[in-house]
């Protein structure tokens, strides 16, 4: 799992809580900043998920290659 993945999802979870107790507390301004946090864990989440994909599909492409031997000339 990419460290992004990781990072994002603490930020997201982060800001949730804070946007929550903006809203408890009635602080707007706790709330924007707890939303924003969230949209950029969100955003680093899914970098991160691209990068795994990424990664993959290269794991995938090289074990693929790896894996087929060259035909014998006649």
């Amino acid at each position: 799992m990419d460290k992004n993945r990781i990072k994002g999802k603490a930020e997201d979870f982060k800001g949730r809580v804070k946007r929550q107790v903006g809203e408890w507390t009635g602080d707007e301004e706790l709330q924007a900043e707890g939303a924003a946090e969230q949209v950029g864990g969100k955003v680093q989440n899914i970098a991160g998920k691209v990068k795994d994909a990424a990664r993959k599909a290269k794991d995938d492409i090289v074990s693929d290659t790896r894996s087929h031997k060259p035909k014998k000339a006649a």
